[in-house]
């Protein structure tokens, strides 16, 4: 008998088992792909030698299951496992509807003919 062979395997399992999972707050920038939004994520950072405070975000690829989030929403994602080559955090709740921005209108005028 291997030594791995005298455990005793517990069958049941909680949410507790898992830990906790990771929490996030950001704002959908994407809601183009089929059960898939894209969420950006703001954070501040300290500069190591000069210690001035700057803006840095980053993106993640989050499953929707619903394709209930649109975008200019502010939603709370959670850590899940890998869904895909890009997704591994899945939509938790929606915190805030947003107003649907146009990308038209950031644009600006088309060239003068």
């Amino acid at each position: 008998m291997l030594p791995h062979e005298n455990r005793s395997v517990s069958t049941t399992s909680t949410t507790t088992d898992r830990g906790q999972r990771d929490k996030r707050v950001g704002l959908v920038i994407s809601d183009k792909g089929n059960k898939t939004i894209r969420v950006r994520f703001d954070f501040l950072v300290k500069h190591p030698m000069y210690g001035k405070i700057y803006r840095r975000s980053t993106t993640l690829g989050t499953h929707d299951e619903k394709n209930e989030a649109k975008r200019g929403d502010t939603v709370e994602v959670v850590s899940c496992r890998r869904l895909s080559a890009t997704k591994c955090w899945r939509l938790n709740r929606i915190i805030k509807r947003g107003e649907i921005l146009d990308v038209a209108a950031d644009v600006g005028p088309g060239p003068k003919v």
